[in-house]
């Protein structure tokens, strides 16, 4: 997987993708896609030792970042299954970048931020 330049995110954007980055459960869910591949949520939550709603969980989470995607399949049996891959990312962390992307925090994310911060 090559890294692709990203414009710049908004904060928004850039909110999203830093909370899903901040569980160590997620970091290692990227990390075993990296390793294996395109996998599916069963053997994903055996690889890793995971509960499959825990993972599915933080899937939904690291997908609603743009972190991975997922893609639902049927196996050979009829089964469906859902299979996981890392989508390609990049971004640059810079006093700048956050600078940038705190001008374009929406509303909501401000009042968000005023009731649990």
């Amino acid at each position: 997987m090559t890294e692709v330049p990203s414009r710049a995110p908004t904060g928004d954007e850039l909110l999203k993708v830093l909370t899903a980055l901040a569980n160590p459960h997620r970091m290692r869910i990227v990390a075993a896609l990296m390793d294996g591949g395109r996998n599916y949520v069963s053997r994903l939550a055996r690889e890793i030792g995971m509960g499959r709603p825990l993972l599915h969980m933080h899937l939904q989470r690291l997908e609603a970042a743009g972190l991975v995607s997922g893609t639902l399949e049927l196996s050979e049996e009829g089964r469906a299954m859902k299979f996981f891959e890392v989508t390609p990312f990049c971004y640059a962390l810079t006093p700048h970048t956050v600078r940038a992307a705190a001008h374009t925090l929406t509303e909501e994310t401000k009042v968000m931020e005023e009731t649990t911060g």
